[in-house]
């Protein structure tokens, strides 16, 4: 449907949209989800005039989850019917056109519900098992017009600990011990989520982004996924949003909705579901993800450390791997000068 806007128009229209088109870059930020997103999100949005000025726009939730991506993934009450996926490329193309005619040199598409919903990972007892149907299905809907993708990742155990108190102080029920087991005992790992979302993007650069080195500053996060050189804005950088939160704001919300308390520890600490032994399989899980993506990837994706080439410029020091719920932040943190 995307090709059809296009080739009704007439010919000289046709070829000035296709070069406006061609000269802007899009990239698919995919999160994922306890990685910051929604501060980064926020950030993007507070300097939504200053980044305009260098060329650079974005999409977020507030704008894909208002109906532009409606369609795209089967079974959405939102869009049903046979051509829901068509109409969905349709609307995207006609986006794409307006967003490039205003001169925007760069798009950001950041919204982490790409990769699944919160709530479907822990049902699931794995990492986004639906990953790369539900890229592949985005990528058709932008027909080739992702130029780059990039995600976020961040250990295991500090993962799946923040995405459960996240779900839990929005009233789910929390895990028993047992499917907490099958989390630390999955044997599907960030680097099986990388692996299908780069075959969902055949020829599409992938950068990840380690949580635990650029989690904290949205400005280097911005400077390492765009493809070229930009002034990131200083203001609004240190605001943190939708941290984890600790034990006594769980066991507010998990009673006002009416559930079980009980697998909660006593104190007012941060939510820590693991035991040492699962906390320890999966750090070292993870530690072998940075491994294999520091070889190199199999020439599927490019660790972004931020640090120059050399023995150290790969992977994240062994300490910032290991970073848990302590760097999980409440609330605005004011500006660092």
């Amino acid at each position: 449907m995307g090709a059809t806007v296009i080739h009704s128009r007439p010919a000289p229209l046709r070829a000035a949209l296709a070069k406006v088109l061609r000269i802007m870059d899009v990239i698919l930020h995919l999160g994922a989800h306890r990685t910051a997103s929604t501060s980064f999100q926020a950030y993007l949005r507070d300097n939504a005039a200053p980044l305009s000025a260098q060329g650079v726009a974005h999409w977020g939730p507030k704008r894909t989850r208002s109906g532009l991506f409606a369609g795209v993934w089967p079974g959405d009450p939102t869009a049903p019917g046979p051509r829901a996926a068509d109409r969905a490329a349709g609307r995207i193309a006609l986006a794409l056109q307006s967003q490039a005619a205003q001169g925007t040199a760069a798009l950001i598409v950041s919204d982490e519900n790409i990769l699944g919903l919160p709530r479907e990972g822990v049902r699931a007892r794995t990492l986004y098992p639906a990953a790369g149907e539900r890229v592949a299905r985005l990528a058709a809907a932008f027909r080739g017009r992702i130029n780059r993708a990039v995600l976020s990742i961040r250990c295991p155990d500090a993962y799946w600990a923040s995405l459960i108190a996240m779900t839990a102080a929005r009233g789910r029920p929390l895990p028993g011990p047992h499917r907490v087991a099958a989390l630390a005992d999955s044997p599907r790992s960030w680097r099986d989520v990388i692996t299908d979302v780069a075959c969902a993007l055949p020829g599409v650069p992938l950068l990840i982004l380690p949580h635990e080195v650029f989690g904290a500053t949205p400005e280097r996060r911005l400077a390492a996924m765009l493809p070229g050189p930009v002034t990131p804005p200083m203001t609004h950088a240190r605001n943190r949003l939708n941290a984890a939160p600790r034990l006594p704001q769980m066991r507010a919300a998990l009673a006002q909705a009416g559930r079980d308390t009980g697998h909660l520890p006593q104190g007012d600490g941060p939510f820590t579901p693991f035991t040492r032994a699962q906390a320890a399989r999966l750090q070292e899980t993870y530690a072998d993800d940075l491994f294999w993506l520091t070889a190199g990837a199999d020439g599927l994706a490019t660790l972004i450390t931020g640090k120059p080439p050399g023995a150290e410029g790969k992977t994240p020091a062994r300490g910032q791997t290991e970073r848990g719920q302590a760097h999980d932040h409440q609330g605005r943190v004011a500006q660092a000068g």
